[in-house]
């Protein structure tokens, strides 16, 4: 175990249940079996909250000062032409360092360090509009689900931790970018013609989206994060962005899963994400 300096370990992170700093690591140190496989390899975003989730944060994608055991790779956006760092976790000690730091929400990139070109999966990010809740963005997964199923093509669940709904496709890292996109594009398409009433897939404003679960397709870049398999995530109770079977989604319960909830079902199932293999999508044009 390497060394990490532990600062301020009773500061309470989460005020209304009087969950501290300390807390966090150690739920960290938990979950971590099943965590690692879902980042290490990735750069990673961290969304930090160093006060709490009730003060002040901040999305950090540039490395923040850390130990030399914890690994970065350098991106050089042709876009931008900046030069920065970002922090890679590829075990246990290196996501305790960012929780250390305050960082409650882990956002790993769809690539990784040895081929960033080439996503590791596909993400549908289901965000249910304003009158609309997790029963809404399970209907929406299940919708996904037909569609994939009648492709061939295997898929897993997962709550945001939000409220909405992830539906997640590995994939074997035949293709790019640009293919993974248009096919989750297409796909999204094809269900709010199908459902037009129930769907959307236009990124517009939020009130435009009222009584509609958006399937947000624009995920599937170079550029952009999700919040990855078992990441805490800020809210007012811990909650955990969490694989679940398709049965429970297909019960349209409310799909929202507590920190020691997410503990318990790992004790008793493992990694569900871990059942479905990597895959080649179908080509789209």
């Amino acid at each position: 175990m390497r060394d990490l300096a532990i600062t301020k370990p009773d500061r309470v992170y989460w005020p209304r249940l009087g969950l501290t700093k300390r807390w966090l690591l150690e739920w960290y140190a938990s979950i971590a079996p099943v965590l690692i496989p879902h980042v290490a390899g990735h750069p990673v975003t961290l969304h930090r909250f160093p006060e709490g989730v009730d003060g002040p944060h901040w999305y950090q994608t540039r490395a923040p000062s850390h130990p030399d055991w914890v690994r970065t790779i350098t991106f050089r956006p042709a876009r931008s032409g900046k030069v920065f760092d970002v922090v890679v976790l590829d075990d246990v000690e290196s996501v305790l360092w960012a929780a250390q730091i305050g960082s409650i929400e882990l956002h790993p990139y769809l690539g990784t360090v040895d081929d960033l070109d080439h996503p590791t999966v596909a993400v549908f990010d289901l965000d249910p509009g304003a009158g609309l809740g997790t029963a809404d963005a399970a209907r929406a997964a299940c919708l996904v689900r037909e569609v994939l199923d009648a492709l061939g093509v295997d898929s897993y669940a997962k709550t945001s931790g939000r409220g909405g709904m992830h539906v997640v496709i590995p994939l074997d890292r035949t293709q790019g970018y640009d293919e993974v996109k248009r096919f989750v594009r297409a796909t999204s398409e094809l269900l709010v013609r199908e459902h037009p009433g129930e769907l959307t897939a236009t990124m517009s404003a939020r009130a435009s989206r009222a009584g509609k679960v958006l399937l947000d397709w624009s995920q599937n870049d170079p550029g952009k994060s999700t919040v990855a398999a078992y990441s805490l995530r800020a809210m007012p109770a811990p909650t955990v962005s969490m694989p679940v079977p398709w049965a429970e989604v297909a019960s349209a319960s409310p799909l929202v899963v507590t920190a020691e909830e997410a503990l318990a079902r790992v004790a008793t199932s493992g990694d569900v994400a871990s059942t479905v293999e990597p895959q080649r999508l179908p080509t789209t044009r």
